[in-house]
């Protein structure tokens, strides 16, 4: 008896020490997640803060660096043209989008779908488009100047031009804010006003705005955080009106003056805190809305309202269109405005012709190694965040860096790194000047939406899954393998195109980490439009364009026919 007990026991002592090292694996992996965002966005941010009180020698000096920022008339000047070119931008677009998402979730225009594809479009171009747009438009040779004049207004450069391209950059943010919060309204509220006969003013100010205030207060701190910290925008189409995001620039890659360029990145990192407060405060807010006997808002014809919020949606898109329009004119023409016969020949110099034509080469390489490597860090962090067991004091820590990564500009991240990582003594100095700094600056930059993605679809799934596996003494790996991983699958398709098309066109969080080898296609495009070369600079922004509308069309016929082989419970078939 004792030896069959014996027996039996010595498999249960291997099976509970394989457990345990199961558990001390994916604890392991989740402190490695961690570690890197320690690494890659604590390290950078503590590295600023740290050479914002030391001279060019590394001696400390205090706030001397502060008092000599304060005191300069014309970076004072920067920091104010800063906040109310970002509030003047908050004021005309979250309203323009509020009525935007108001036609599509509260009538019933036609081509709803189509609106809301046109009016996404913004979000896969590099800032820098919608400015060499403006310009083609309104600048001194441009097609509509004289409409510009009429108005009398003398130049399109400086804070007009600034405002008119961050508001149509900004639109899709604001936007989808917006979408979810009217998504939300509960239609029982709208009933019980219509049996009491409340007109429909009274309705909008006393049942929809007060249940949206949370996203548009959301959508105006996003929106404002974003044009504080833009870059792209206000160097080609600000002239001579400086902004703290074109100061930090001129401070670091002009003057080599470090010091100053850490107070400018500590100034710009104050209102993206703020705002990331408020909003995180809203989100929590938003969703405590709607309760489970909630019933969703159907919206009932109306001829004369339909027609008008269709009229405002063909408005706002036939402008969205018309801005990527001109760049995509502009890159077919020979030379503006003089000969306007059509030619690919500026596509043959960005791509072919010059030295800058691997830039849109490695713009690809840099977004699908994002999406591949930055996909999988996220879901993988999220779900042993999520679905695993132990280290109840690192999970806490994980979920804020994650979060926090919303709340630093791409400018000072990429200020950051120059300081941390081209510090002679950081033994990962190799890095800097490299493919892989610029990788890993994207994928921190843009984490947190990310992660909220997985996090979101990782919490639908019950954790009875987890219990049941380890009640069979399945390793948790092979759960979720089989299990998470499938069933999580549109999710993590779309962390991965989010992360290629924002590869593909951002700027401003590497602007400070290229190298020659490594020019990217958005830096190229400023370079290009730097030495007034507007067609090649055109033709290499509408080919960022069209290859992230090529991308997303990719991504929508491969999902639709993934999920229908891999997930077939979801549309009713064994």
């Amino acid at each position: 008896m004792s030896a069959v007990a014996g027996t039996y026991e010595a498999p249960v002592e291997r099976r509970h020490l394989e457990l345990a090292k199961e558990d001390w694996i994916a604890r392991a992996v989740l402190l490695a997640v961690c570690g890197f965002l320690v690494l890659f966005l604590l390290a950078p941010m503590a590295a600023i803060l740290v050479r914002a009180v030391q001279d060019d020698n590394g001696h400390f000096i205090g706030l001397a660096h502060f008092m000599d920022y304060l005191s300069t008339p014309a970076l004072l000047q920067a920091m104010w043209n800063s906040v109310w070119v970002s509030a003047v931008v908050v004021l005309i677009s979250v309203p323009l989008a509020f009525v935007f998402a108001y036609a599509l979730h509260r009538s019933c225009a036609p081509f709803k779908g189509t609106f809301r594809l046109v009016a996404l479009i913004p979000l896969l171009a590099p800032s820098l488009l919608s400015a060499i747009a403006f310009i083609q438009w309104f600048g001194n040779q441009g097609v509509a100047k004289p409409l510009l004049t009429a108005l009398g207004v003398e130049t399109i450069y400086g804070p007009l031009g600034i405002i008119l391209a961050e508001v149509y950059n900004t639109f899709p943010h604001a936007l989808m804010i917006l979408l979810t919060a009217l998504s939300l309204a509960d239609g029982r509220l709208y009933e019980a006003a219509d049996s009491l006969g409340t007109s429909k003013l009274r309705k909008f100010f006393t049942i929809t705005l007060p249940s949206c205030k949370y996203g548009l207060v959301s959508a105006a701190t996003v929106v404002f955080t974003y044009v504080v910290s833009d870059f792209g925008a206000p160097k080609v189409i600000g002239g001579n009106f400086n902004v703290l995001s074109v100061d930090v620039f001129k401070q670091v890659v002009g003057q080599q003056h470090f010091g100053r360029g850490a107070v400018v990145g500590i100034i710009l990192l104050i209102p993206s805190i703020v705002s990331f407060c408020i909003d995180s405060r809203v989100r929590r807010k938003l969703r405590a809305q709607l309760s489970a006997r909630s019933v969703p808002f159907a919206p009932r014809p109306h001829r004369v309202f339909d027609a008008l919020m269709t009229a405002y949606c063909a408005l706002v898109c036939a402008a969205l269109l018309a801005v990527v329009g001109m760049a995509m004119w502009t890159s077919l023409i020979k030379f503006w405005p003089y000969d306007l016969s059509l030619t690919l020949r500026h596509y043959e110099f960005a791509l072919v012709g010059s030295d800058l034509a691997s830039a849109y080469g490695n713009s690809l390489k840099l977004a699908f190694t994002v999406a591949f490597a930055g996909t999988a860090v996220v879901f993988i962090g999220a779900y042993l965040a999520e679905k695993t067991r132990g280290l109840d004091i690192a999970r806490p820590l994980f979920h804020l860096l994650a979060m926090l990564s919303m709340a630093v500009p791409g400018l000072v991240l990429g200020l950051g790194y120059i300081m941390f990582f081209n510090h002679p003594g950081n033994p990962m100095n190799g890095l800097y000047g490299g493919f892989a700094i610029l990788a890993l600056s994207v994928i921190v930059h843009y984490y947190t939406s990310s992660h909220l993605t997985a996090v979101t679809a990782l919490k639908q799934i019950d954790n009875e899954f987890e219990a049941v596996s380890a009640s069979l003494q399945v390793p948790f790996y092979v759960t979720f393998w089989r299990v998470t991983l499938p069933v999580c699958l549109p999710a993590l398709l779309d962390v991965a195109r989010y992360y290629f098309v924002v590869s593909m066109a951002t700027l401003s969080g590497v602007v400070f980490l290229y190298s020659p080898d490594t020019v990217l296609a958005s830096v190229a495009i400023m370079n290009l439009d730097e030495a007034g070369e507007i067609g090649p600079a055109a033709a290499l922004a509408s080919l960022t364009v069209l290859t992230s509308v090529a991308v997303c069309l990719v991504y929508a016929l491969a999902t639709r026919v993934l999920l229908r082989k891999t997930q077939a419970w979801r549309y009713g078939r064994g």
